[in-house]
């Protein structure tokens, strides 16, 4: 294990933390915010004092890097950076309880936007822009950023590739150009540029700056923190029908918005998953539609049809934000809801949950073992997009539909301990563990987790940044054998 090399990666990160604090110190600054601002103020402090602690022990590192020190630093880095990030809502007693305060940043890094506040709007301005903050950081990647932005992998390659599989989202993570460095830079340049036309949109609608900064990074990140205690619901369908458009195409692969600045249209129109991703929204759209409009839920079709598809486009990419209050639709429409909970958005994207790409390879695993069953003796080989599939990635899709679903079943059981409905308990650690947000019942869409008590937390933020991680990272940490040296 190369310690000294995670630790000054890791070092690195809290520098990045730190200055990502900066604007919303500023904010309360201007705006007399003098308890906000220095609870900013001690906090940066705290971190660079961390950073440089860390810069100094590790100032021989080697950069030599395996695939486990890239987990384990990956794993690392999330814990640290939540660890502190939640130092500004706990040293100001905006959020009393340093639990309660983890758990609201974690849930930002990891991009779930599920809550403990009560009243939202009772945060000042500038805890309210490090909420979202965390959702734009965390939605493609700290260590993806790092990665476009300092040079702290030289040539190797390898090194840098490592850090990218552990943090990037899906199965599989692969070079867009040849040099991981320009990757990471094509990466957060189209995320950027994609958070910019959100924020133009959002601005050209009437609404205030800070709103639209704050809706804007959410929506890149797919987190879903909003700013105001109705989350979406208090703007205009104008906003609404914006975030609706954008959320899902935050959820889409980000290789396909790459291969379409090349040129390589038919590459796109032929990718099963990007297939698969607009069938699911369409389908799940027209039967919420058609549900809500033979229950007359709303007064007219424009309505039910604005609600239906901005929320399945809340779930679908994991965004998490609201319109309305879906936990009294339909029991059909919310089991449509559930599921898209668990599906989660496309490999690639910033969106979370089980990601269709690996459903659709576990849906092309289970028909290859029928089809050996009926045919032992013929070789069966998986295409995706007319690529055969490694079988490594196969049996690395299977290894995580199990702990998928084990870590699912475990959390369930101890969140249950609060005593909470069967279906409060199970859509919070489905919700927390694909990144959601908002479940049902008690945790619904206009409620949020401040009920459970810290044991329970302590699961649903484990949960969040496991979910977040894709798993392995965080449960390599629990490893003995990670942690000998080579």
């Amino acid at each position: 294990m190369n310690f000294r090399m995670i630790g000054r990666i890791i070092s690195f990160i809290l520098i990045v933390e730190a200055v990502f604090m900066i604007p919303a110190l500023l904010l309360c600054a201007f705006s007399g915010q003098t308890a906000s601002s220095t609870a900013f103020l001690i906090s940066i402090i705290i971190i660079m004092a961390a950073a440089f602690l860390l810069w100094v022990l590790t100032r021989k590192a080697q950069k030599g890097f395996y695939s486990r020190d890239g987990l384990v630093c990956v794993g690392l880095s999330w814990i640290v950076m939540s660890l502190f990030g939640a130092l500004p809502f706990f040293i100001s007693k905006e959020i009393p309880s340093y639990i309660d305060a983890l758990f609201e940043i974690a849930s930002g890094f990891s991009t779930t936007g599920a809550s403990i506040l009560n009243d939202v709007e009772a945060l000042t301005r500038g805890m309210l822009l490090w909420r979202s903050t965390s959702h734009w950081l965390g939605g493609m990647g700290v260590l993806v950023f790092l990665l476009a932005l300092v040079p702290i992998s030289g040539r190797n390659d390898g090194f840098t590739m490592h850090l990218l599989r552990a943090e990037s989202p899906g199965p599989d993570v692969g070079k867009l150009v040849p040099r991981m460095k320009q990757t990471a830079t094509i990466l957060y340049g189209m995320y950027i540029l994609l958070t910019i036309l959100d924020f133009l949109f959002l601005v050209i609608g009437g609404l205030p700056v800070f709103d639209s900064v704050c809706i804007a990074i959410g929506t890149a990140g797919t987190g879903g923190f909003g700013v105001l205690n109705s989350s979406i619901g208090g703007y205009s369908p104008y906003v609404q029908n914006v975030c609706t458009v954008f959320m899902f195409l935050f959820g889409v692969n980000f290789t396909c918005y790459y291969l379409l600045l090349c040129g390589k249209i038919k590459n796109v129109l032929k990718d099963e998953e990007l297939h698969w991703y607009v069938g699911i929204a369409f389908c799940s759209i027209a039967a919420i539609t058609i549900t809500l409009l033979l229950n007359n839920t709303y007064s007219t079709f424009n309505e039910t049809l604005r609600h239906s598809a901005f929320q399945v486009g809340s779930l679908l990419s994991s965004t998490g934000f609201a319109t309305t209050d879906f936990d009294l639709w339909p029991s059909f429409a919310k089991a449509i809801l559930f599921s898209l909970m668990f599906i989660g958005a496309s490999a690639g994207s910033t969106g979370g949950g089980f990601k269709i790409g690996r459903a659709l390879l576990i849906a092309k695993i289970l028909r290859r073992n029928v089809r050996q069953v009926l045919y032992p003796n013929k070789v069966q080989v998986i295409r995706m997009n007319g690529r055969v599939v490694d079988e490594n990635i196969l049996r690395n899709t299977n290894a995580y539909l199990c702990a998928y679903v084990i870590i699912i079943l475990a959390s369930f059981l101890l969140v249950s301990l609060d005593g909470f409905s069967t279906t409060t308990n199970l859509t919070a650690v489905v919700s927390c563990f694909n990144n959601m947000g908002p479940g049902l019942e008690s945790i619904g869409p206009t409620l949020n987790y401040s009920g459970y008590g810290v044991f329970s937390k302590i699961v649903l933020v484990f949960d969040m940044l496991a979910g977040r991680l894709e798993i392995f990272p965080i449960l390599v940490l629990m490893s003995r054998s990670a942690w000998k040296r080579r």
